[in-house]
């Protein structure tokens, strides 16, 4: 057990060996997990992990179920898990609207396609061993499916102010260590906040233009703030949205500010139930690479 927080890495072109080694250094450092978006090929990037690293517990968070065949999935995700010793997790998501358009593909309806696909998954007996699975969630009812049938639930951007409500459908047992409940949280370590709050809102501003977000946001109480930014979006005042991202809503969902502060963030979380805070690094004076070294430095 360590009480440092799990990170968010992606291996971008040009710098996948450099940052492989930047996850063993995470190892060697003592964090508590890589959870890896799907931007860049996760899956490749987590089977990396499974040969590179030794010890740290590792997760795809989260690679779209619509991205790939069953069959190719359970045959990646056996591997990985053998390999790993355990240590991998297959972390699925339904993803959203743009991310269809890439894949080409025309999804369901998100409960019913994400409990077929963990039906579909445990019943490929041909490769060995199976993973864990963790599910990604937003509101109550993929929480509820997830403490149904998964190992594991892992939220993004999401309000701590709303944690115990979003938690509050998973059985009091799954609350407890040995159910995974992780949230990847953007954070920005600056001593100039103001600095590392612009970090954060333009990380959000995407996510704001989609509406599953929008939707689970005014259940965690802005409806206000979501409000405007849909008429801005009508009107086509896409520049407008930055600003309807107040500073207590930004809070919520953000870590940012001098190191003291986001150590005091990581542990908050905790409080409020999620067992895994997993930072999402940026950074106000470089690129993903001057975010791990300032990660790296505030939890020496």
């Amino acid at each position: 057990m360590t009480d440092k927080p799990a990170l968010t890495l992606i291996a971008m072109p040009g710098r996948r060996r450099q940052m492989i080694e930047l996850c063993r250094e995470a190892e060697r450092r003592g964090f508590g997990g890589i959870y890896v978006p799907s931007p860049m090929g996760n899956m490749s990037m987590c089977e990396a992990l499974s040969w590179q690293t030794e010890r740290i517990p590792f997760a795809t968070s989260i690679v779209p179920i619509y991205q790939r065949t069953m069959i190719d999935f359970c045959q990646s995700a056996a591997m990985m898990h053998e390999v790993s010793g355990g240590r991998f997790s297959l972390g699925i998501g339904i993803a959203h609207g743009p991310s269809y358009v890439r894949m080409g593909v025309t999804p369901g309806k998100p409960l019913a396609d994400t409990r077929a696909f963990i039906g579909k998954f445990r019943a490929e007996t041909s490769f060995g061993a199976l993973p864990p699975i963790i599910v990604a969630a937003l509101r109550q009812k993929m929480v509820a499916l997830a403490g149904e049938l998964a190992e594991g639930v892992v939220f993004a951007n999401v309000c701590r102010s709303h944690m115990a409500q979003s938690l509050s459908v998973l059985p009091a047992a799954k609350r407890k260590a040995g159910f995974f409940i992780g949230n990847m949280i953007p954070t920005c370590i600056s001593d100039d906040v103001e600095a590392a709050k612009a970090v954060n809102r333009r990380t959000l501003t995407r996510y704001a233009s989609l509406p599953n977000y929008r939707n689970y946001w005014k259940e965690a109480g802005y409806v206000e703030e979501m409000t405007a930014i849909e008429k801005a979006l009508a009107e086509g005042r896409n520049d407008d949205v930055p600003k309807y991202l107040a500073d207590k809503w930004l809070a919520d969902n953000t870590l940012f500010g001098p190191a003291a502060k986001v150590r005091e963030g990581v542990a908050a979380w905790r409080d409020a139930g999620v067992h895994t805070p997993i930072l999402v690094p940026s950074s106000a004076a470089g690129n993903q690479m001057k975010a791990l070294e300032e990660v790296f430095a505030a939890f020496s």
